[in-house]
């Protein structure tokens, strides 16, 4: 084999250095709401600090001032979702958030100050919880005592206070939290099936008049594997090495690309009946919380609606609002690569609840700030219940307290107010920590979140129904024209996020889970591109018609439409959806474990070459990752993905140091929904709520 081959894999030494450094890095201890202050980001000893941030840069911040009597709040919000208080369910109003709303005098005094620092106002909430100002950067330093500086950490940039921050003046004591002195971008968790030589996606086609979308996803299957069979491996024009590979096949069908209708979804989730009685997410509004929105989105839907069947999107059941206004660049987008999202999230909401109104909330940037603005959005102008969030913005061992409190701060409000907010947990394992602790992401970590972890949904090939896995996808050469001896470990791919959190304890429905930190994920649904959905998108000016896209961004939204139908089914909000997933009973909720009828099948092979004869066992595939694959039983496939002349083995169910077992897991949460059982299991009802016409 050559040895200058492009694979990513990281060396025992760098990942001892990155486990040394976090270590010894000062941890904030644990806080139940997140209410602690004065530490700047804990990470910053991994990141390279590239100096102070332009003076002159303009930025816009939002500071959130404390409430009246914080652990009165905290517990009336815990009573809103225990089934045993007086308040079980009863969502608070205006009225109820004024009782703990910050006063006009105190909001005047921190406007002031702010004021006095050249910082001008934006927007101010309503019933004064936040203040959204903007100014200069030197401004904003002066105004908070501290310097704003940009660090590089891994392939990311983010901007923090290198000082622990306080706004100056009697104002500071008023203020909980800042969202915008810590800046970091928003990374959509959208994942496409590539092929690791090449790069290049597995399927995606320019749908023209002639090839229209129709007949591009004519192409794609619902049959993911095939087998247990064996494949023997020969190299052109050398007689050795030579491999007889024995188990289950990926994907076998050159002319074929795996992905799954809307319908195979809504059968593999049990929804197949509700949706056919009326439950179909009918008078439910699910928000999704995007940058930039494009302008082909309706349309894009509603040509991969025409292909499956679904009803089309209008004005009636599809809106885009623009809390910040509009982009300046309508393109941006298309640069991000938010175009993928934006499209992935509205056409499997549609998939899976298509009575519900979808709205697409639409910031104007992608950082921390702009989203968190977005979800004061939401609430203040009561778009909707459920709202699904395909993103992380950043690892939280690189986050400070300013920008845990923020989000925190303002999931708090829209939970009391019954709002369900899903987000992604990630698309990276355990972020290359090789270990869970510490490996969530922010702001799937609060203990106002629901964090949507993934699987991989496969055919059972020797039976009937499906297999679910934990979605960690490892990618092993086989063979490259010749066959390669010993297999060459690509390293992780890609998985589900998830561990324990350092910055947040445990939330009292949690309590039984091992650990002190909120753990993540809450639950989860499909996310491997490899068992991902068809997408149509509109990007570079060309309609695309994508198969195999997945990631915990079709997770989320697949899970956030499921929350829909069961609050159509419960007839009025079910509020904060992590809660009552925990409380679910066996057999309410798909646990998925390590085990399935093929584990004893899974692929194995023999390499005979000059020296003799050598076996290697499922494991001892994909033995040269480093840190290695903590998941001991797992099901893995061969496959060529569309590639002449070569094969590949591939994992199924091997996240980093991320484990699937029974009962909860950092990968899978508690698990799958399963339909009527975990309907009636969240609503506690047998019957549902009469369906309106």
């Amino acid at each position: 084999m050559s040895e200058n081959r492009k694979y990513v894999r990281i060396t025992l030494r760098a990942f001892l250095a990155v486990a040394a450094v976090l270590a010894s890095a000062a941890i904030t201890p644990y806080q139940a709401n997140g209410q602690a202050s004065g530490h700047v980001a804990r990470g910053l000893a991994l990141a390279a600090d590239r100096g102070r941030v332009a003076p002159q840069q303009d930025q816009t911040i939002t500071v959130f001032l404390k409430l009246h009597d914080q652990a009165a709040f905290d517990q009336a919000v815990t009573d809103l979702y225990d089934p045993t208080s007086p308040t079980y369910h009863q969502w608070f109003a205006d009225a109820d958030f004024s009782k703990y709303a910050p006063t006009q005098a105190e909001m005047q005094t921190v406007k002031d100050e702010l004021k006095n620092h050249g910082l001008g106002t934006i927007s101010i909430d309503p019933q004064n919880f936040s203040i959204r100002v903007h100014g200069t950067t030197s401004a904003i330093e002066n105004a908070f005592q501290t310097e704003l500086h940009t660090f590089t950490y891994k392939n990311t940039s983010f901007q923090a206070p290198r000082q622990e921050p306080k706004l100056s003046g009697a104002a500071g004591d008023l203020v909980a939290a800042t969202a915008g002195l810590e800046r970091h971008t928003v990374h959509p968790n959208f994942a496409i099936a590539k092929n690791p030589l090449t790069g290049q996606p597995l399927f995606s086609n320019k749908i023209t008049a002639t090839e229209t979308a129709a007949q591009l996803f004519g192409n794609i299957t619902g049959t993911a594997l095939t087998g247990p069979s064996h494949f023997g491996l020969k190299g052109l024009g050398q007689p050795l090495p030579t491999a007889d590979y024995f188990g289950p096949a990926y994907d076998i069908n050159i002319f074929q690309f795996v992905s799954y209708t809307p319908a195979q979804l809504q059968s593999h989730y049990g929804l197949t009946s509700l949706i056919q009685q009326g439950y179909d997410g009918s008078g439910q509004t699910v928000a999704l919380l995007e940058a930039y929105g494009y302008a082909a989105a309706e349309v894009d839907a509603n040509t991969a609606g025409s292909v499956f069947g679904l009803p089309l999107l209008t004005s009636k059941n599809f809106e885009v609002v623009y809390p910040e206004g509009p982009p300046l660049n309508p393109n941006a987008a298309d640069l991000t690569g938010f175009t993928g999202e934006i499209a992935l999230d509205i056409q499997s909401v549609h998939a899976i609840a298509p009575g519900a109104k979808i709205i697409e909330v639409a910031s104007a940037g992608q950082d921390n700030e702009d989203q968190i603005t977005s979800l004061e959005y939401i609430r203040t102008h009561k778009l909707a219940h459920i709202v699904s969030a395909s993103f992380e913005n950043d690892a939280e061992i690189i986050s400070g307290t300013e920008e845990e409190n923020a989000f925190n701060n303002v999931l708090q409000r829209l939970a009391a107010a019954g709002i369900s907010v899903q987000f992604a947990s990630g698309d990276s394992g355990d972020l290359g920590l090789g270990t869970p602790l510490g490996a969530v992401s922010v702001p799937s970590n609060s203990p106002y979140a629901t964090a949507v972890g993934g699987t991989s949904v496969l055919n059972d090939p020797l039976g009937n129904g499906d297999i679910v896995t934990g979605w960690g996808t490892n990618v092993s050469i086989l063979q490259e024209e010749i066959v390669v001896d010993p297999p060459f470990d690509a390293g992780f791919q890609f998985g589900a996020g998830g561990g324990e959190s350092q910055f947040f304890a445990k939330p009292a429905w949690q309590k039984a889970l091992p650990g002190n930190g909120r753990q993540v994920p809450d639950v989860s649904a499909d996310a491997d591109p490899f068992t991902g959905v068809p997408v149509v998108l509109t990007t570079g000016g060309f309609q695309l018609a994508e198969a195999g896209v997945g990631g915990t961004s079709l997770a989320t939204p697949i899970f956030s439409a499921i929350w829909a139908i069961a609050s159509q089914y419960n007839g009025k909000p079910l509020g904060f959806a992590a809660p009552a997933v925990a409380r679910l009973q066996k057999g309410e909720i798909t646990d998925v474990v390590d085990t399935s009828d093929l584990s004893t099948d899974s692929l194995s092979g023999t390499i005979v070459d000059q020296n003799g004869s050598t076996f290697y066992s499922t494991n001892a595939l994909f033995a040269g990752q480093i840190p290695s694959i903590a998941q001991t039983n797992f099901l893995a496939a061969i496959t060529n993905l569309h590639q002449l002349h070569s094969a590949f083995a591939v994992t199924f169910g091997a996240d980093s140091s991320l484990t699937v077992e029974e009962g909860w897991d950092n990968v899978t949460g508690f698990g799958e929904p399963n339909g009527l059982p975990f309907i009636q299991g969240v609503t506690g009802k047998s019957k549902g709520a009469p369906i309106k016409k």
